[in-house]
C-alpha cells in the first residue's frame, strides 16, 4: 500500500503531512515558482522516548540526527531495529547527540546495511560510544544465545543479535570527533556546532545552519536536555535563536523533584532497608546514571552520613565507561573538578567494586547481608540486572531503587507501576520487594526546565517546535505550555511523519 504526496511550494512556505502506507492515493498540487525543499523525517523517537532517529535532507544532501536503537516489545524492537526506512546508503551523514544506547545504539546496524559517510560526535562520545557500542554487540550475542536455548527447546526459530563486534569496529572508524562550539560542515550548505547539554558526558545539543538560494535557516535538535545543577557535569548551555527547533520531551508534563535534598531522601531508603537485613538493587544506564548514582553515594560516605554498605557496580560496560569519565575532566562540573584537583576519586572509593566478569556476578546472588548492587540495563530490558532482580524481586525485604526513566512496555516500567507480578526471561516472578522511584535523579530536564531553556528563544523566529522523544500524553502537556508562552505551530510528530520547509 503506497501513498505519494508531494508539494511544489511557494518561497518561503512550508508544509506538513504524514505518510500513510494503507492507502493508495496520489496528492500533487502545483503551485507557481516553484523550489526546492528541506525536508525533516522523523523515523524514531515519535511518540515514544526510544529509538532516537531523524532525517533531513537539503541541497542533495542526507543527514541523520541520531541513530538509536528502539525498545519496547521484544519482537516490534527486533523488526523495527533490524530495517531502517530508507536506504542506509544514501545517508551522507550522521549527527549524534550522545553515546546513550536509544540515540547511538543501531549506528553499527546502519554501517552493516551501507553507511560509509562520517559520524560527528564531540570527543567524549566518541570515547563512550567505543565502549556502549562494543558492549551492546556482546550483549545482543548473549542474550541471543540464552533466548535461542530455550526457542531451541520448544521447536521455536532462532534469533540473530542485530549486529557483530565487526560491525562496531567498522563504525567506531567512520566516527570524527567535534569539539563544542566548532562549526563543521556537514553538507552542500549545511554547517553545524555542538553546545554542552548537561545530560550526559559529552552530550549536545546542536545547531544546524543551512543556506538555500542566500537564505540561511537554522535548525535546532536538543538531544537529550540535561539539567542545571546535576552532578558531576556542567549545566546545559543555550543554542541560542533558531527558526526551527525539534526537542526533547520525555518529562514535559513533570516537573521532578528537587535536586536539592534528594541525597537526603536516599539516605532514607537505603538506611531503612539495611535496618530489615534487605538488598538495594539499582537498575541504571551505564553511563551518566551509574556514575551519578555512585558520585552521590560517595558524598555521603565523605560526608560521614552513609552506614558502612558494601557498593558493587556489576557492569563491565559501566567499569568501562566509568574510565572513560575520567579521562574527561573537562566536562565537569565546579564541585567535581574540585575533588579531582585534590585527587580523590568519586568514581573508585573504598567501599566500591566494579564486577567485571559473570562468575564475580554470580557470587552477588549468594550474599546475605545488606548491600547495594547497580546494574544495567536501565530499563531492566536486557543484562545482568535481570538476574539480580529475579534472584531479588520476590524477598520483601529488599529494595529496587528507579533512579532512571522507564519507557513503556519495558519491565522497569512495569516495576515502576508496581504491577503485582512481572515475567522475566519470560518466567513469572511476585512483586514483593518495596520499590522506591527517585525522579530527582533523572537527567532529562523536567516541563519547568524544558520551557525555561525554550522560552528564553526568540518566539518570532522560532516558527516550528517538533516535540520528539516523549510519549504522547508528556509530549502534549509540554506542547500546551509552550502555546500558553505564546509559540505557535508546536507538532507532536507521529512515526514517519515529514516536514518540508522552503
Amino acid at each position: 500500500m503506497l501513498q505519494i504526496t508531494a508539494f511544489v511550494a511557494f518561497q518561503n512556505s512550508s508544509r506538513y503531512f504524514r505518510n500513510d502506507d494503507e492507502i493508495h492515493t496520489l496528492h500533487f498540487f502545483i503551485l507557481p515558482h516553484a523550489y526546492p525543499t528541506m525536508t525533516i523525517q522523523f523515523f524514531g523517537a515519535a511518540q515514544t522516548v526510544t529509538g532516537s532517529m531523524h532525517f533531513i535532507s537539503v541541497n542533495g544532501t542526507r543527514l541523520l540526527l541520531d541513530c538509536g536503537l528502539y525498545q519496547g516489545k521484544r519482537a516490534e524492537a527486533y523488526e523495527r531495529n533490524r530495517n531502517f526506512p530508507f536506504d542506509a546508503s544514501t545517508i551522507d551523514a550522521v549527527i549524534l547527540s550522545h553515546a546513550h544506547i536509544d540515540h547511538a545504539g543501531n549506528l553499527p546496524n546502519l554501517v552493516r546495511s551501507g553507511f560509509r559517510g562520517p559520524i560527528y560526535a564531540t570527543n567524549a562520545t566518541r570515547d563512550l560510544s567505543n565502549v556502549m557500542l562494543y558492549d551492546s554487540a556482546y550483549i545482543q550475542e548473549k542474550d541471543a544465545e540464552f533466548v535461542n536455548k530455550k526457542r531451541k527447546n520448544k521447536h521455536e526459530p532462532l534469533v540473530n543479535p542485530l549486529y557483530s563486534v565487526e560491525d562496531v569496529k567498522q563504525t567506531i572508524a567512520q566516527f570524527v570527533s567535534v569539539g563544542y562550539k566548532q562549526r563543521i560542515q556537514a553538507g552542500n550548505g549545511i554547517r553545524f556546532t555542538y553546545f554542552d547539554a548537561g545530560h550526559i558526558l559529552g552530550s549536545a545539543v546542536t545547531v544546524l545552519e543551512i543556506e538555500e538560494r542566500g537564505k540561511i535557516t537554522r535548525l535546532g535538535f536538543t538531544g537529550d536536555l540535561g539539567r542545571k545543577q546535576m552532578p558531576i557535569l556542567k549545566d546545559p548551555e543555550p543554542m541560542g535563536d533558531v527558526d526551527i527547533l525539534i526537542s526533547e520531551s520525555t518529562y514535559g508534563g513533570k516537573i521532578h523533584d528537587p535536586i536539592v535534598g534528594m541525597e537526603k531522601a536516599l539516605l532514607e531508603v537505603i538506611t531503612k532497608t539495611m535496618e530489615r537485613g534487605g538488598k538495594i538493587i539499582v537498575p541504571a544506564f551505564s553511563v551518566g546514571k551509574t556514575q551519578e548514582f555512585v558520585y552521590s553515594l560517595f558524598k555521603l560516605f565523605d560526608e560521614g552520613k552513609l552506614p558502612p554498605i558494601n557498593i558493587y557496580v556489576d557492569s563491565p560496560l559501566a567499569t568501562n565507561a566509568t574510565e572513560i569519565f575520567r579521562l574527561h575532566p573537562e566536562c565537569f562540573d565546579e564541585e567535581t573538578s574540585k575533588y579531582v584537583l585534590e585527587h580523590e576519586d568519586p568514581f573508585g572509593f573504598n567501599r566500591l567494586k566494579y564486577v567485571r566478569t559473570v562468575e564475580e556476578s554470580k557470587k552477588l546472588n549468594d550474599l546475605s547481608g545488606p548491600c547495594i548492587i547497580i546494574a544495567s540495563s536501565g530499563m531492566c530490558e536486557a543484562g545482568r540486572i535481570l538476574h539480580h532482580l529475579a534472584n531479588n524481586i520476590e524477598n520483601p525485604k529488599n529494595t529496587i531503587l528507579i533512579i532512571g526513566y522507564m519507557a513503556e512496555h519495558t519491565l522497569g516500567h512495569k516495576l515502576v507501576e508496581k504491577q503485582p507480578e512481572v515475567k522475566i526471561f519470560g518466567e513469572p516472578y511476585k512483586l514483593r520487594s518495596e520499590v522506591a522511584v527517585f525522579n530527582s535523579f533523572s537527567a532529562h530536564a523536567g516541563q519547568d526546565e524544558l520551557l525555561g531553556y525554550i522560552g528564553a528563544m526568540d518566539k518570532q523566529k522560532l516558527k516550528n517546535i517538533f516535540l520528539v522523544h516523549g510519549e504522547v500524553l508528556q509530549a502534549q502537556k509540554l506542547s500546551a505550555k509552550l502555546q500558553e508562552l505564546g509559540f505557535g505551530n508546536v507538532r507532536i510528530p507521529a512515526r514517519g511523519e515529514k516536514g518540508e520547509f522552503a
